[in-house]
């Protein structure tokens, strides 16, 4: 049987991780999965024959040292999923500069390389908006992602200061839409579609992870918004083997707000078929990769 190390943290206490439903689908194709930190200093990287990258949802407290592990994987003789360029690619949100320009609806975004408290103001009429959402380029769980509106934003202006001290972020207008109907994710393994939820965050709040007490529902998902989903999909250089793709309603369609390539929730919980597909997806891959 096969070895194959599914990526996490040291502990995922504190999350909801549903990756465990994999090891029977897998089992079945003879591939036998283990649990693995990233932060592991003992782990020999040959033992295994491939890693998928899924938990690791710390990664964003050390970046480098993170794509320095995924490295050392990539040059031991395991294969590593998603790859390392695809990794290296999505981790920075710019990514969706480039969507854009290969014809992908975005959230409109304003990007900045610093932080200066006295360009605030000008971000909401930038966008003709009271409310807008400032988030960190690299960043996971909504962490230092701040939600400001007009009458309170000076109040924020020293955490502000201290969350983009050191590192670059976005600007996007606040999206109503993620509080009147939800957020929209579609999982595709290896360029198949698997399923669809819809993500509604708790009252008052605009974080729509489990953890920060988001609400999920199973969904079907409607045309236009399979449509934008697979013009997303194209605009990747290359396919993954996994990718969840994240939408509001926006303008009479919908716009993306993330491709999720690096360690997304696949929400296994909410298909039972789901972890057979995404099984037999790797399977095959890794078959074709006679691996």
């Amino acid at each position: 049987m096969k070895r194959c190390a599914i990526l996490t943290m040291d502990s995922l206490e504190d999350f909801e991780a549903y990756d465990d439903l994999l090891e029977q689908p897998l089992a079945a194709l003879g591939w036998q999965m283990e649990m693995v930190s990233w932060r592991s200093e003992t782990v020999d990287w040959d033992d295994f024959d491939a890693v998928i990258i899924r938990s690791p949802w710390d990664y964003q407290d050390d970046d480098d040292g993170f794509l320095a592990v995924l490295a050392n994987i990539e040059a031991s003789s395991a294969h590593l999923e998603n790859s390392l360029d695809i990794v290296k690619w999505n981790i920075d949100k710019e990514y969706l500069k480039q969507l854009e320009s290969r014809g992908v609806n975005i959230v409109p975004t304003l990007w900045r390389e610093t932080f200066d408290a006295n360009e605030l103001a000008s971000f909401f009429e930038h966008f003709a908006v009271d409310q807008i959402v400032l988030k960190p380029r690299i960043s996971a769980n909504a962490d230092n992602t701040f939600w400001l509106t007009k009458d309170n934003y000076r109040s924020h202006i020293t955490d502000l200061a201290d969350a983009f001290a050191n590192r670059n972020f976005m600007v996007q207008p606040f999206m109503e839409s993620v509080i009147n109907e939800g957020e929209f994710s579609l999982f595709y393994f290896d360029g198949a579609y698997s399923h669809a939820i819809l993500k509604t965050p708790k009252d008052n709040d605009f974080r729509v992870q489990e953890e920060h007490g988001g609400r999920l529902k199973s969904v079907t998902p409607e045309a236009e918004l399979v449509k934008q989903a697979q013009i997303s999909l194209a605009a990747i250089e290359s396919m993954p083997l996994y990718a969840r793709v994240d939408f509001v309603r926006h303008a009479d369609s919908f716009a993306l707000m993330e491709a999720e390539l690096i360690e997304p929730s696949l929400y296994f919980n909410m298909d039972a078929e789901s972890p057979v597909k995404f099984a037999q997806a790797f399977a095959a891959k890794m078959q074709e990769l006679a691996i």
